[in-house]
């Protein structure tokens, strides 16, 4: 699958978006090593705490059905810093295809995030 067929999952996933407070919808698809295609959108709450963004979607539900390894996320907008660590956990060299003013834009995410936290087992840090 290309980036921009990956985008157009991510723009349909969008339609789906739960956001009764911002009114800004965001979706997102997030591509397997294995070739399967998993997508989000965000969903919002009144506790605020509580709203999930359509990364963190699409990357649960991805790791819900057994998937460790990641290669592309497309995303309708700039990742958040929550979303960023939540993916740094798998696949800190992710290509992240954001849909830009100015069409496509793309990164890594260990250039969007680059110290990310990790945990050292043997220093339990």
């Amino acid at each position: 699958m290309n980036k921009e067929e990956l985008m157009r999952l991510a723009k349909d996933a969008a339609e789906n978006a739960y956001h009764p407070y911002s009114g800004f919808s965001v979706g997102a698809a997030l591509l397997t090593a294995r070739g399967s295609v998993f997508t989000g959108a965000n969903v919002e709450n009144a506790s605020f705490g509580a709203t999930c963004c359509a990364e963190r979607v699409a990357l649960f539900s991805a790791v819900a059905a057994g998937e460790r390894e990641f290669s592309v996320l497309a995303v309708t907008a700039m990742p958040c810093g929550i979303c960023r660590q939540a993916l740094s956990e798998f696949a800190p060299d992710l290509t992240v295809c954001v849909d830009g003013k100015d069409g496509m834009e793309e990164y890594t995410l260990s250039k969007l995030l680059p110290h990310s936290f990790t945990f050292d087992k043997e220093k339990k840090i």
